[in-house]
């Protein structure tokens, strides 16, 4: 079949796929030729591949020729190109060439994979070893863990059964620690009732603080069984203990009384002649060594305070004490507050009583504060001693200042109690003497009620209801006898011939005043101040009225506008408002519904109308204000007025009068020429100016003197006389002006008016010879100022 295709291969056709592998061949080589190097190397691989041997197929096939006895050709390119007529022939060739060369140099990778293979099984052996290896650690593990469980159950067990042995014995101790507190019943009870035990065992005050603290246990448990049985038992042995505490200090106290009262028995026969040394010596001092064994119970006691019943015990404690001492010291007081009350007048006796009075009480407080050191502070533990002390000088003071009438003695007692008594002993010593306060501040209080009510009657006697003597408006003669008041040296001290020149309600008023303002409180003193002021303006003025009617207008004018500026020049300095409202209850407006009531026209009780009586019975509270000092201005202010007129018309009166002519006469419509009247002649207005011109030289001057008599104070005086001087120049004026208009220069020459300038140099010396005279005078309680 070769050698058929080898003799046909001549006249098959090229195919069509290897002529376009030529022709790619042949372009492939002309564009990309290779170099001689790349040929040789070429040339080597083909001789080395030249002598391949055949695929197997076509080996086998060349054998079975050859058996056959067919004549077999080398086989070169020639006969590869005779066999592969065709393109299938080449790719089976060529797929057999491809799996010869397979397998040939897969072989090695063949037994290699073979090796792999036997590798990977006796791996996988291994690895099922390892598998059942881990199976039985696995069940290792859990037998492990059951048996960690087991021991960690047992454990916890373990360690359960020690917490409940713990809290067990826990309990037990804290059951034995509470039981204690019941045990102890039967062992303080048989101590408490032993013969032997007293306040002097050493085993006395540790078995009654156990006492204490089982009590409080047990009022603080009162769930426990039988608590209420045992708390009944404990306190009444604890009432026992401190009845035993009580009667020891009682029993203590009255031995230590008894020995101080036989000391001063068998010193001196009386008590009360017991001097000051001796007295603190045997009261104090021997007291103290007696009682000394006291101390160490008290302590003790005041401890314990804290608890109602050992507070309830040291209460009593306390009033045992002040008891004893009070028997001790009461008489020895008493009869030294009677020795003073006998030799010493009401101030005195005050000064002197308080003091020994504080005195005992500071000794009192210092005894005290050695046996109950924590209880010293509290005044009121000394009340029981202090308080009839204090009040047996309380009843020794009061019938005496309540009988007192001299305002004076009253006055100086006030300024004993509140600056020597309150306000230098008892601040200075406050703790010691603090018991003593309340009791001074009493008396206090009683004095000044007692000098509100003298104030009052003195106000009313001899201010208000004052009764003027002959020689007390002997005005202006009582002036002119008392000499000038010249100026002292130190410019402080004040005559007493200037209180003389004054009306005595004004000295009395003002002495009250000065004396009242340090003594009272401000609201009281206001009250009294602004009826003191009203009432001595009020006699003022009625004396001043009878000072006009006995000497003359003026003099009453002058006498009231000199008391008054001395009045206001001396409460001025008084830190006060002299004003008081007085509140009233007015039922008045009762009286219109009681008749619309008896009318028929209201109800009784018609709640439904206003106009019911029964809604306005309340009274009405009225209010009225009095201001003493703004009243005395307008006294003052009016009466100064009243002064300036009546001078004004005493020396201006002619001309006064003849203004007021005219102007009548020029209301007239048909009037004639003014100096064709009669009033208005130059004869008649001649006269007028001659009858104003003899009162400016003669009457003016005087009153300037009788001015200089009463007002000492240049100022004063010219203020007040300033608009007595504009209304003389104003009536000059107006005479002029008509004199000017109505008059011929013949007329006027004859009238002889004199000028404005003349006028006002003439007053102006009047005014300045008054000033210069006074110049010498000093500002005295007589001066006063009119702005």
């Amino acid at each position: 079949m070769a050698t058929a295709a080898k003799t046909n291969s001549p006249s098959l056709p090229r195919s069509g796929a290897v002529s376009k592998g030529y022709n790619f061949a042949s372009t492939w080589e002309q564009n990309a030729p290779l170099t001689e190097q790349q040929q040789a190397a070429i040339v080597a691989l083909s001789h080395a591949v030249a002598e391949r041997p055949f695929p197997p197929n076509l080996a086998q096939d060349v054998g079975v020729r050859q058996e056959n006895g067919l004549a077999q050709e080398p086989v070169g390119p020639a006969a590869i190109e005779a066999v592969l007529v065709n393109t299938n022939q080449f790719y089976k060739w060529f797929s057999n060439l491809e799996a010869a060369m397979k397998s040939e140099t897969e072989e090695k990778y063949r037994h290699y994979v073979e090796t792999l293979t036997q590798r990977i099984q006796t791996c996988d052996d291994i690895l099922g070893q390892v598998d059942d290896t881990l199976e039985l650690f696995n069940e290792l593990q859990l037998q492990y863990h059951a048996v960690e469980t087991k021991t960690k159950t047992l454990h916890d067990a373990c360690d359960r059964l020690l917490m409940e042995k713990a809290r067990s014995i826990e309990f037990a101790d804290a059951l034995r620690s509470r039981l204690n507190y019941f045990d102890e019943l039967e062992n303080i009870a048989t101590n408490f009732h032993s013969p032997s035990m007293s306040l002097g065992s050493e085993n006395f005050f540790p078995l009654l603080k156990r006492l204490d603290e089982c009590i409080t246990y047990v009022e603080s448990n009162p769930q426990y069984a039988e608590s209420n049985v045992y708390l009944v038992k404990f306190r009444h042995l604890q009432s026992r203990a401190l009845h035993m505490i009580r009667l020891h200090v009682q029993s203590v106290l009255k031995t230590a009384s008894s020995q101080v009262h036989g000391a001063i028995r068998s010193g001196n026969g009386n008590s009360a002649s017991v001097s000051e040394g001796v007295e603190a010596s045997v009261i104090y001092v021997r007291f103290k060594a007696a009682a000394s064994e006291l101390k160490i119970v008290l302590v003790e006691v005041e401890a314990r305070s804290s608890r109602k019943e050992y507070s309830q015990l040291l209460a009593e404690c306390h009033k045992l004490y002040c008891e004893q001492r009070l028997s001790l010291v009461r008489s020895i007081v008493q009869q030294r507050i009677a020795d003073f009350a006998k030799r010493e007048d009401l101030p005195s006796l005050t000064r002197s009583g308080c003091a020994y009075l504080m005195q005992v009480s500071q000794l009192e407080h210092q005894l005290f504060s050695h046996f109950f050191p924590s209880s010293s502070e509290d005044i009121s533990s000394l009340a029981p001693l202090v308080d009839p002390l204090c009040t047996y000088l309380y009843d020794t003071l009061r019938p005496k200042f309540i009988h007192e009438t001299n305002l004076d003695f009253l006055c100086e007692l006030v300024d004993v109690l509140k600056v020597e008594v309150l306000g230098e002993h008892l601040n200075k010593r406050s703790e010691s003497l603090a018991g003593l306060r309340p009791t001074f501040q009493r008396i206090l209080a009683d004095v000044h009620e007692r000098l509100t009510f003298r104030a009052r009657t003195h106000i009313r006697d001899e201010i208000a209801k004052y009764f003027p003597l002959e020689e007390d408006l002997d005005y202006p003669a009582k002036l002119e006898q008392s000499p000038d008041v010249k100026e002292s040296v130190d410019n402080t001290e004040e005559s007493q011939d200037v209180f003389k020149t004054w009306y005595p309600p004004l000295e009395r008023t003002l002495s009250l005043l000065s004396k009242l303002y340090r003594c009272l409180e401000p609201a009281v003193f206001t009250g009294l101040a602004q009826e003191a002021v009203e009432m001595c303006s009020v006699s003022l003025q009625k004396a001043s009225k009878l000072i006009s009617q006995r000497s003359s207008p003026m003099d009453g004018q002058l006498f009231l506008i000199k008391h008054l500026l001395i009045l206001r020049e001396r409460i001025a300095p008084f830190d006060i408002e002299f004003s008081v409202t007085y509140k009233e209850l007015d039922f008045s407006h009762l009286l219109e519904h009681l008749r619309r009531i008896l009318r028929g026209q209201a109800s009784l009780f018609d709640w439904s109308r206003s106009t019911s009586l029964a809604r306005t019975l309340s009274p009405r509270v009225l209010e009225s204000q009095i201001d003493a000092k703004k009243e005395l201005e307008k006294s003052l202010k009016s009466t100064c007025e009243e002064f300036i007129m009546s001078i004004t018309k005493l020396v201006v009166d002619p001309l006064l009068l003849f203004v007021t002519k005219v102007a009548t006469a020029k209301l007239d419509a048909a009037a004639k020429p003014l100096k064709e009247h009669a009033f208005a002649s130059p004869e008649k207005l001649a006269e007028v100016v001659q009858k104003v011109s003899v009162s400016l030289h003669q009457v003016l001057p005087i009153i300037i003197e009788k001015m200089k008599l009463y007002l000492q104070n240049p100022t004063t005086r010219s203020v007040l006389f300033k608009p007595i001087k504009t209304n003389i120049i104003e009536a000059h004026s107006q005479v002029l002006s008509l004199l000017k208009s109505e008059y011929s220069p013949e007329d006027i020459e004859a009238i002889k008016m004199v000028k404005l300038q003349d006028l006002q140099a003439q007053l102006d010396s009047l005014g300045a010879s008054g000033n210069r005279d006074a110049s010498s005078t000093n500002e005295n309680v007589g001066s006063g100022d009119l702005h």
